[in-house]
């Protein structure tokens, strides 16, 4: 085959394969859909569906696929017409045929048109399926079958969002490049002219609103919905409850809020934990949920939208809740806290993301080992997001994940210590004080008094191991945390800015405290810091030492401090 006609084939190939998935995945929706809340409206989508990739497949002679939809075709005319009863087990035999659709796609895409004994199988089960039902009438020939499914439409409408982008991009791209060469001519007669410096700023700006709108645009160019995310996860909810021997259905509002596709890769493994730990401790099975008055299928709902810079995701479910009285006893059987009951009902609850914890009294295929919700808060955490849980014993849990638009760029709060930068992003800094003099020490941790409040305290001169010394003025950034409230004790407040973050070299992974760096602007490395580590870090020292006064005044030079 000659090299051009090989590549318009691999052209050709590569749109049947987002054609193909996107149907099949539209189909595997309708089929979910129908199981909860049969609609006439929905069997024929699901059936053009079917015959709009058996044409694609026959077109590139794909027999496999072309065969085995016919087969699939006619099971769905079966339903249609009435000569069969769509119940929960032939829901599952389709569901069933649009995994193998998927397979055979993927088989034949790669040169392979048939799956051997497990394609035979397939087809086995297939015609069983329609057998089964008897059926008293000729299946007819599909009519008014032709029309193209919604998933094309608005493949179509995204691919035109993204070339706007990308002619908007290189618009500012060429303004930028004038503006740039603008200057480099100012420049180049200013000493002749006698420009004034003025003129330079003016230059300067115009330059500055330009990139900034370019770097906005390709920010937006990484932006994706969470939609597709949320809708992979209909199918996982049916599988799993049906695992337990329980009924639930999973309800998406908010697919088209959009996020940075590093923040939507990073969300899966987290997402996908939190339906697990729902469907297992959460939702009830039919029996105990229909004697406690509720609908036996029980109801989770994922939820996204943006708020104040910011995406939130909320999972949350119509179970039996967090039993506070199971969450205090294994909190005293692990040792985590000595008096449990006297905790605010928001610590009580915070309890279950501790590494190791469970409610559970034994092991199951979803949960019992104490680690899924640990890992959603190390991995939440390290998309510098927050995690928040409330919940109602007999009525449900909500967990709530606030998650940073993009990984890329920060607005972070810059503070010096000696020689070095550090940076925190600004909507954790609180307020700023400064170190009263009486509390002016070389420890590395401590406890001042904030409006009568005791707040921990690191001296991150001490935490990095700077050496040198102190200022004559010390000032104490106060960051805002879930777990709590705590100061980075530091010699300069530097101001916030835009920041673009680096990932840590392979050398430096895994250093304590730090997430990340970025480059200042006069070319200096500032490092990131990790400030849910450093939260915990000083709640836990300051755990360890005599409680703080509660009086309005500051905290006496005499007081006991953390070690």
């Amino acid at each position: 085959m000659p090299s051009e006609t090989a590549a318009e084939w691999q052209k050709v190939l590569a749109v049947f394969a987002d054609e193909a998935e996107g149907l099949v995945s539209a189909m595997e929706e309708h089929l979910l859909a129908l199981e909860v809340s049969p609609s006439e409206a929905l069997l024929p989508d699901v059936l053009r569906g079917a015959h709009t990739l058996k044409g694609a497949a026959a077109s590139l002679g794909f027999q496999a696929v072309t065969d085995y939809t016919h087969g699939v075709e006619d099971l769905l005319q079966a339903l249609l017409h009435g000569d069969l009863v769509l119940d929960e087990k032939r829901v599952s035999l389709l569901l069933g045929a649009v995994d193998h659709l998927r397979e055979l796609c993927r088989a034949s895409l790669s040169g392979v048109d048939s799956l051997g004994l497990v394609h035979q199988a397939h087809l086995s089960r297939l015609r069983e399926g329609i057998v089964a039902g008897a059926p008293t009438k000729a299946l007819a020939s599909p009519t008014g079958l032709p029309r193209a499914p919604e998933s094309r439409s608005t493949a179509r409408s995204r691919a035109r969002m993204d070339l706007e982008r990308l002619d908007r991009i290189v618009t500012l791209t060429a303004e930028l490049s004038v503006a740039r060469g603008r200057m480099a001519q100012f420049l180049a007669r200013a000493e002749e002219s006698g420009a004034r410096w003025e003129d330079a700023l003016t230059q300067q700006r115009e330059m500055d609103s330009l990139f900034e709108s370019l770097q906005e645009e390709v920010m937006r160019a990484r932006m994706v919905p969470v939609g597709p995310l949320f809708r992979q996860h209909l199918r996982t909810v049916r599988e799993l409850a049906r695992s337990q021997q329980k009924l639930a259905q999973l309800e998406l509002e908010g697919e088209d809020a959009t996020l940075d596709t590093a923040v939507l890769d990073a969300l899966r493994d987290p997402l996908l934990h939190l339906l697990r730990n729902a469907l297992d401790h959460g939702i009830e099975s039919p029996d105990e949920r229909r004697a406690a008055g509720k609908d036996p299928r029980g109801r989770l709902r994922l939820r996204a939208y943006h708020d104040a810079g910011s995406v939130v995701v909320e999972l949350s479910d119509d179970g039996r809740g967090i039993q506070r009285e199971r969450v205090r006893e294994r909190a005293r059987q692990k040792g985590l806290v000595a008096a449990p009951e006297r905790l605010r009902d928001d610590e009580l609850l915070r309890l279950i993301f501790e590494p190791g914890f469970t409610t559970a009294t034994e092991v199951t295929e979803l949960s019992g080992r104490g680690v899924g919700m640990d890992v959603v808060r190390r991995d939440i955490e390290a998309l510098r997001g927050t995690v928040a849980i409330q919940s109602q014993e007999g009525q449900g849990t909500t967990l709530t994940l606030r998650l940073p638009l993009t990984l890329a760029v920060i607005q972070g709060f810059a503070m010096g210590v000696g020689d070095q930068v550090y940076v925190v992003p600004i909507e954790s800094v609180q307020e700023c004080m400064e170190v009263p003099g009486g509390e002016r020490t070389a420890e590395a941790s401590g406890v001042l008094s904030l409006r009568g409040q005791p707040l921990p305290y690191l001296r991150l001169r001490q935490v990095f191991s700077l050496g040198g010394d102190s200022p004559a003025r010390e000032n104490v950034v106060v960051l805002k945390h879930p777990d709590g409230v705590i100061g980075l004790a530091v010699d300069e407040l530097q101001g916030d800015g835009q920041r673009v973050i680096r990932p840590l070299g392979r050398l430096f992974q895994g250093v304590p405290g730090i997430s990340g760096s970025t480059i200042l602007g006069d070319g200096r490395v500032a490092l990131l810091l990790d400030t849910p580590a450093l939260v915990r870090r000083a709640i836990l020292q300051a755990s360890a030492a005599a409680p703080a006064p509660t009086a309005p005044q500051e905290v006496p030079s005499s007081a006991p401090r953390a070690p």
